[in-house]
């Protein structure tokens, strides 16, 4: 079975100083580019991952609701497998808008656990998770995924820039413009 796509979204957004899937870039919310992420990476089902109390737009995907605490970076993860009807889940986080369609095709296409590194940092929640892999919500995210003895896929670093405050949404925008991708192109 196709695993299912999943935008994580349960985050506070302190840095940003509010509702990260709401901040626009290019326009757009961050969410939508999360979503348009996952689908050209091949993944035909999508959702997103967010607590009750995320400030969400209005999205095509159904929102999975993850419980509002452990306020922990893979508690979407863990909610996203139990939504998912025993199919594996490929997730990226909304505030990564802009990584490569490839990377996630490669999770897509992985068998069994799988986490992406870029230019020599892995991104732990760049990945695909099993259905009945016990994620852990405590520590920190690196070190959980790593337990599950993933397979490591690295990609190009082009694409993964976290949107973590407004300067961010800067540079992001610069890039998603001069690839195109900011045009709709």
């Amino acid at each position: 079975m196709a695993p299912v796509g999943v935008v994580l979204a349960g985050g506070a957004g302190r840095r940003m100083g509010g509702a990260k899937a709401t901040a626009l870039l290019a326009g757009r919310p961050l969410v939508a580019w999360a979503v348009e992420a996952l689908r050209a990476g091949g993944l035909d089902e999508v959702a997103v991952a967010a607590k009750a109390s995320t400030v969400l737009p209005a999205v095509d995907v159904p929102v999975w609701l993850e419980p509002e605490e452990p306020r922990h970076p893979l508690a979407g993860v863990r909610a996203a497998l139990e939504r998912a009807g025993g199919r594996a889940v490929v997730v990226v986080p909304v505030d990564l808008p802009l990584v490569p369609a490839e990377a996630l095709r490669a999770l897509a296409r992985a068998e069994g656990c799988a986490v992406v590194r870029a230019a020599g940092r892995l991104e732990p929640l760049v990945a695909r998770f099993e259905p009945g892999v016990e994620v852990p919500v405590s520590g920190r995210a690196v070190d959980a995924v790593l337990a599950l003895d993933p397979l490591v896929l690295d990609v190009p670093a082009d694409g993964f820039l976290n949107v973590n405050a407004p300067a961010d949404l800067a540079a992001a925008e610069g890039l998603a413009l001069r690839s195109g991708r900011g045009l709709g192109l």
